[in-house]
C-alpha cells in the first residue's frame, strides 16, 4: 500500500486493547515493586487506561481479570468505562491462584476441583453478559511436573469436557479465546502447550472458539508469523497477547526485544485479512490485546509506548508494496522479494504517525503530552492512601 493517505485511513481504524492488570504493581517472579499513584480499584485502573486512549486515540478497550477486578456491580463498571471514553473488552479468568489448583483446575484429577474451576469460567460468561464483552480469555496453568504424575490423555478429555461446557454457555455474539503456553508453572507437561493443541480443541468445538497467540509463549526460534498466517487462513486467529521476550515469558513491552518480529507478524495479519483496511466493512475479528507487566517503568507511559510500538509495526506492514512483492515472489526473485519487504521495515514511519495524530486532534508525541498533562502527579497525590492493586489484588 503505497498511498500514505490510505495507510493513515487504515491506521485510524486500529483498536488496541490494554490490560487492567498492567496498571497495578508487578515485578519479577521474586519481588513485586511498588510505585506511586498505582490504582486501588478496578475503576481507577479504567481511569488510567482511559489516559492511554486519550493520548493515542487507538486504545478504547480495557481487558479485565476476574477476580482481580471483581466488583459488586459489573454493569456499573461498564458504565464507568463508558463515561471515561473506553469500554470493557475481554474478560480474563483465573484458575491458577487458589490452593485447590495445585494439581490443575479443569484437568485436576479431583472432580470437586474441576467443578469449582468450571463454575468460575461460567461466572465469567455471566460477567460478559453484564459488561457487553465479546471475548472470554482462557488460560490454564494446568499440567504436570513429573512423568507419570497423571494420565496425559485423561487430562485432555477433562479439558475438552470443560471447554465444551463453556462453549455451550456462550451467547451468539460471544466467543472464547484459548491461550497456550509452552511451560510454567507446569514444567514436564502443560495441558495446552502450543498453538496446535489450542487449535485442535477450538476446531472441534466450532466458530465461537478461537486461538489467541501470546507472543511470549513459544520455544526459542519459533516462527510466530507462520502460526499467525496458518490460523488466519483457517479462520481461527481470535487475537493476540502482545508482549516481548528475551528468554521465556518475560512479559516485556511489545516490540522492545524484536521489533522486526512484530513487523513480520503484523504483515501476516494485514496479508491474511485480519486487519480492517479501507473499503472493508468488517475484519476477521482479531483482537489486538496487550499482555505485559511494567516492573520498573511507569505504568501508563509503558502502555502508551507499547501502543505506539504496535502502531509503528502496523504502519510498516501497511507500507509493504504488495504488488511488487507478489511479482518478485512469482518470478522467483529471492533478493528482490526480500528487498521489497525490508524497504517497508526500514521506513521511518514516526513522521507519518505524528502527522496522523495531529489530524486526529492529538499531540504528535503521546508520551510527551501525557508527561506534560500532570495526570501522574495528581494520581500520585490522590492515591496515597488505601491498598494499591497488584499481583493477586
Amino acid at each position: 500500500m503505497n498511498d500514505t493517505s490510505a495507510v493513515k485511513q487504515a491506521l485510524r481504524r486500529q483498536q488496541i486493547e490494554t490490560p487492567s492488570w498492567a496498571y497495578g504493581n508487578s515485578g519479577t517472579r521474586f519481588k513485586v515493586f511498588a510505585q506511586r499513584g498505582v490504582p486501588r480499584t478496578p475503576q481507577e485502573k479504567i481511569d488510567d487506561a482511559a489516559q492511554v486512549h486519550r493520548f493515542t486515540g487507538v486504545a478504547p478497550i480495557v481487558a479485565v481479570h476476574i477476580p482481580w477486578d471483581k466488583v459488586d456491580d459489573y454493569a456499573a463498571l461498564a458504565a464507568h468505562a463508558k463515561e471515561r471514553g473506553v469500554r470493557i473488552g475481554a474478560v480474563n479468568t483465573n484458575v491458577f491462584q487458589d490452593d485447590d489448583y495445585m494439581l490443575g483446575s479443569v484437568t485436576n484429577p479431583d472432580p470437586a476441583v474441576r467443578r469449582k474451576a468450571l463454575g468460575h469460567l461460567l461466572e465469567a460468561v455471566d460477567i460478559m453478559d453484564m459488561t457487553g464483552s465479546r471475548d472470554l480469555k482462557l488460560w490454564f496453568s494446568d499440567g504436570t511436573n513429573y512423568p507419570g504424575q497423571d494420565d496425559i490423555r485423561a487430562r485432555q478429555d477433562r479439558m475438552a469436557e470443560a471447554l465444551a461446557a463453556v462453549y455451550e454457555r456462550l451467547g451468539d455474539d460471544q466467543r472464547f479465546l484459548l491461550e497456550y503456553k509452552l511451560f510454567e508453572p507446569a514444567f514436564y507437561m502443560t495441558d495446552v502447550p502450543d498453538w496446535g493443541a489450542s487449535y485442535a480443541h477450538c476446531i472441534k468445538l466450532g466458530p465461537k472458539a478461537q486461538v489467541v497467540v501470546d507472543t511470549g509463549h513459544h520455544a526459542p526460534g519459533t516462527n510466530i508469523e507462520f502460526i499467525v498466517a496458518f490460523l488466519l487462513r483457517e479462520g481461527k486467529l481470535g487475537g493476540f497477547d502482545f508482549n516481548s521476550r528475551f528468554y521465556a515469558d518475560d512479559d516485556l513491552m511489545v516490540g522492545s526485544a524484536d521489533p522486526f518480529q512484530l513487523f513480520r507478524i503484523m504483515y501476516e495479519v494485514v496479508r491474511g485479512g485480519g486487519y480492517p483496511l479501507p473499503g472493508q466493512t468488517a475484519d476477521a475479528g482479531v483482537a489486538f490485546m496487550l499482555d505485559q507487566c511494567h516492573n520498573i517503568e511507569p505504568k501508563i507511559q509503558g502502555q502508551i509506548r507499547s501502543v505506539m510500538n504496535v502502531q509503528e509495526a502496523t504502519a510498516k506492514a501497511l507500507l509493504v508494496d504488495r504488488d511488487a512483492l507478489s511479482a518478485a515472489q512469482s518470478s522467483g526473485d529471492v533478493l528482490e522479494a526480500n528487498a521489497v519487504f525490508m524497504d517497508a521495515y526500514n521506513t521511518d514511519v514516526r513522521p507519518l504517525l505524528a502527522e496522523l495524530r495531529e489530524e486526529m486532534g492529538l499531540a504528535p508525541d503521546p508520551v510527551a503530552a501525557y508527561k506534560a498533562s500532570g495526570y501522574y502527579e495528581r494520581i500520585a497525590e490522590e492515591r496515597k492512601d488505601g491498598q494499591a492493586a497488584g499481583w493477586g489484588a
